[in-house]
């Protein structure tokens, strides 16, 4: 659903992959879906959202609209009767998360966020590596995100849900919350630009246990990202957890270094093929309801911590 940017990177994978087949493309005029559908050799071409959601033969509707209608669509795609993969971030709000996985319940079909980073085997081996105590009890997480947007982006714009937290921030929350749990408290300070959203925003996390996680994003930084898991024995760091351009999983505990090499995979290809199987209930979906409700909770406090100028705000 919409000719986004995003879509080269989910396409080839589903293309090339037995467990998908890429049968349609819809845009808001059949001139710009044809075209689009002729690049990519996609069979068929709808000039409207309304009319991809009466395909018969559509079975699952990938989600790459801007931010803000993310929940709307959705709740139509599976009230049309569709599997529904939706780009994160699903909603900010967690209200319009619950509606959104309510009406996946009643219609008896999967809905899932899509953050392919989550997918990648370099963020398993990371989880395996906390988890398994390589660098002793987890004190502190460390993530970051950020590029030089254009001007007259989408994502500029406030109706559209726009925003450094939005965009690759809720990344930062998610890493944060894969490796230390639901946060409690989160605190704040953002720069508003022109069109006011936040062009930048760096945050704070509490958790139980007093893990911290310090998290920051913009649109006025050069590209950069980075993860890192802090403990008591020793330190782990991805240097591109979300892009994963060379995948890999560095040890550090004062001169002692170790590198975890990882094979490269294409992390689109891996969440379309475990949305596929979950369609055919071969396998669960990676993600549901409940981490989408902890990302919305934790955007939402962190949002909340940064317009009250860094008072800090309960998360949930």
């Amino acid at each position: 659903m919409s000719t986004a940017r995003i879509n080269a990177a989910v396409i080839p994978g589903l293309k090339e992959s037995p467990e998908s087949e890429l049968v349609a493309v819809s845009s808001r005029t059949r001139e710009r879906a044809e075209a689009y559908a002729r690049e990519w050799g996609i069979p068929r071409a709808h000039g409207s959202y309304e009319e991809l959601l009466a395909d018969p033969e559509v079975e699952v509707v990938y989600i790459s609209l801007p931010n803000g209608p993310h929940v709307e669509w959705s709740i139509r795609a599976l009230e049309a009767g569709k599997h529904v993969l939706c780009e994160k971030p699903l909603a900010r709000h967690p209200g319009d998360v619950e509606r959104a996985f309510d009406a996946a319940d009643r219609a008896g079909r999967l809905l899932m966020e899509a953050f392919m980073w989550r997918h990648h085997p370099q963020t398993a081996r990371l989880v395996e590596l906390v988890r398994g105590g390589a660098i002793g009890e987890l004190r502190l997480v460390r993530a970051s995100f950020s590029f030089t947007i254009r001007p007259g982006d989408v994502r500029l714009d406030p109706a559209l849900a726009g925003g450094s937290l939005m965009d690759v921030g809720c990344y930062c929350v998610s890493g944060s919350r894969l490796l230390a749990g639901e946060p409690v408290l989160a605190l704040a300070r953002q720069l508003v630009g022109p069109s006011g959203i936040d062009m930048r925003l760096a945050g704070t996390l509490v958790f139980p246990g007093d893990v911290l996680a310090q998290v920051d994003c913009a649109f006025d930084l050069p590209d950069r990202q980075g993860l890192d898991a802090v403990g008591s024995e020793g330190v782990l760091r991805v240097a591109t957890p979300w892009l994963a351009f060379e995948p890999a999983v560095v040890y550090e505990h004062g001169h002692d270094r170790e590198r975890f090499e990882i094979e490269p995979a294409d992390r689109y290809r891996l969440q379309s093929d475990n949305f596929s199987r979950a369609v055919r209930g071969l396998e669960p979906p990676l993600l549901g309801r409940e981490d989408a409700l902890g990302q919305a909770r934790t955007i939402d406090a962190l949002y909340r911590s940064a317009e009250a100028g860094g008072e800090p705000a309960q998360v949930g």
